[in-house]
C-alpha cells in the first residue's frame, strides 16, 4: 500500500473554507426519511464490488497485480454496522496519479471493471502504488441505468502514457469530506446519510466523483465484516 502522507500535509484549511472550519464529532443524528432513501441510491447497488462474496475472480484480481499486505492509517474510528456513529472530517487530498478503466452501466460491475484494470495495467508492466479505488460519477437515483459512468482506478507512482483502454490521469488535490466504514461492499453506502449530513452542517455540497478506495485485500480476511474502505466525497462551499 503506498505510504500516507503526513497529516500535517494533509489538514490545511480548505481551500474555499474560513480558517475557523470546526472539527467534526460522531454523528449522532440523521437527515429525514426521504432524504436517507436518495443518498442510500447513490452507489447502493455495490454488490459485487471486488465481488469478494461471490466471484473469487475478483478477489484474486484485487489480490494479484498489486495488491499486496494491506496497511492503512485510520485516523477515525472506523465506522461499523449500524452506522448509527459514523466519524466524518475534512482534509486536503493530495494530488494522485493513477491509471483506469471507464465503463458505463450498472455499479454491479465494478468489480469486472477493476479485474480488467489489473490485468492492462500487468500488461504495460505497471506497479500500483498503493490501493485499488473506484471513482463514481451519476446519482443512480437520477441517471438511467445504462448512462452511469465510473472508473475502476489504481494509483501509480509516475507518469504513464495511456494505452488504447487504460487511461491516465492526476486525480487533483482538494477538499474532501471522508470517513472509514468496515464490513461488505454492499453495505459501504450505509455511511453516506453521515457523510452528507456533515456537508450540510459545514455548508458545503458535493463537488465531483465520489470516490472509494478499498483499503482491505479480500483474500487476506476470515470475514468480510473485516474489510475496510475509505469514503471520500469532493466538497465545495454551497453558493
Amino acid at each position: 500500500m503506498r505510504p500516507r502522507a503526513s497529516r500535517s500535509s494533509q489538514r490545511e484549511v480548505p481551500l474555499f473554507a474560513p480558517a475557523q472550519a470546526p472539527r467534526s464529532q460522531p454523528l449522532k443524528e440523521i437527515p429525514g426519511r426521504d432524504e436517507i432513501v436518495t443518498m442510500l441510491l447513490r452507489l447502493l447497488p455495490i454488490v459485487l464490488l471486488a465481488a469478494c462474496s461471490v466471484a473469487p475472480d475478483t478477489a484474486s484480481a484485487l489480490n494479484g497485480a498489486g495488491h499486496g499486505p494491506s496497511t492503512f492509517v485510520d485516523d477515525l474510528a472506523i465506522a461499523r454496522a449500524p452506522f448509527r456513529d459514523v466519524q466524518v472530517d475534512w482534509k486536503q487530498r493530495l494530488d494522485q496519479p493513477y491509471v483506469f478503466v471507464e465503463a458505463r452501466g450498472s455499479y454491479t460491475e465494478v468489480g469486472r471493471s477493476l479485474e480488467r484494470v489489473f490485468a492492462l495495467a500487468a500488461a504495460a508492466g505497471l506497479e500500483p502504488s498503493g490501493a485499488p479505488f473506484a471513482l463514481y460519477y451519476d446519482d443512480p437515483g437520477k441517471v438511467a441505468v445504462d448512462a452511469l459512468r465510473l472508473r475502476a482506478c489504481l494509483p501509480v507512482a509516475q507518469p504513464f502514457e495511456a494505452r488504447g483502454e487504460l487511461g491516465y490521469e492526476v486525480l487533483e488535490s482538494t477538499t474532501v469530506a471522508y470517513a472509514f466504514v468496515a464490513g461488505p461492499y454492499p453495505e459501504v453506502p450505509r455511511s453516506y446519510p453521515a457523510l452528507f449530513a456533515y456537508l450540510a452542517r459545514m455548508d458545503w455540497v458535493e463537488n465531483g466523483p465520489i470516490r472509494e478506495i478499498y483499503l482491505v485485500n479480500p483474500t487476506e480476511v476470515q470475514d468480510f465484516a473485516e474489510l475496510v474502505t475509505e469514503v471520500q466525497v469532493p466538497a465545495t462551499a454551497a453558493r
